[in-house]
């Protein structure tokens, strides 16, 4: 009988244990997570909250003096895109949500070419091997591997990934998109319209 109750109080208590257990929030992986399901169409605004959350908090703050490096290797910052909109992407390789809405960041890099300037901003360390791997695999017609290897986007912005951020063209943020979203959709248009 006491072997019983042992087991069943063993059994109990780790129970427990998995029930209270938090998880700590992942760290950052090295590698891409691989991402097979696409994402959900967006057919209006209602579903573009149930994808990510629309966050317009942050409007009218101009966009932060940071320095990213170009595709061409070259140091700039979002100040050299002023006089035009700019749709900001922050995401990672490791980041499956945001590998996921890459494809449809391309479609929408496309359609808005001269009018919004897409810009995909790596957030991983040790950007440099990384991106460049990624995006020869993925063949992006219209995006450009721009980075920002020490992550300064999304941390001074204390921000999770994926997060879109749009841009006017004196520089000003209009909203920002917390979450992935599917960009060639008619409320992406929509949303991106806002910005002059």
């Amino acid at each position: 009988m006491r072997p019983v109750i042992a087991f069943l109080l063993v059994a109990f208590a780790a129970s427990l244990a998995g029930c209270d257990r938090q998880s700590n929030p992942p760290e950052q992986a090295n590698d891409a997570l691989p991402v097979d399901a696409p994402m959900p169409p967006v057919d209006g605004n209602a579903a573009v909250e149930e994808i990510g959350k629309l966050d317009r908090s942050h409007a009218g703050e101009m966009a932060p003096h940071l320095k990213i490096v170009a595709p061409d290797g070259s140091e700039t910052s979002l100040d050299a895109f002023q006089g035009k909109p700019v749709l900001l992407n922050l995401w990672a390789t490791w980041c499956a949500p945001c590998v996921a809405e890459l494809p449809t960041l391309d479609t929408l890099a496309g359609r808005e070419a001269g009018k919004v300037q897409v810009i995909a901003l790596s957030q991983d360390f040790d950007g440099a091997e990384k991106v460049a791997a990624f995006f020869a695999k993925n063949r992006y017609a219209h995006l450009q591997p721009y980075r920002d290897d020490e992550a300064a986007f999304s941390l001074s912005m204390q921000t999770n990934l994926p997060t879109t951020i749009l841009y006017d063209s004196q520089g000003r943020e209009v909203w920002r998109m917390l979450g992935g979203m599917d960009w060639t959709g008619d409320a992406a248009a929509e949303l991106i319209a806002e910005a002059s």
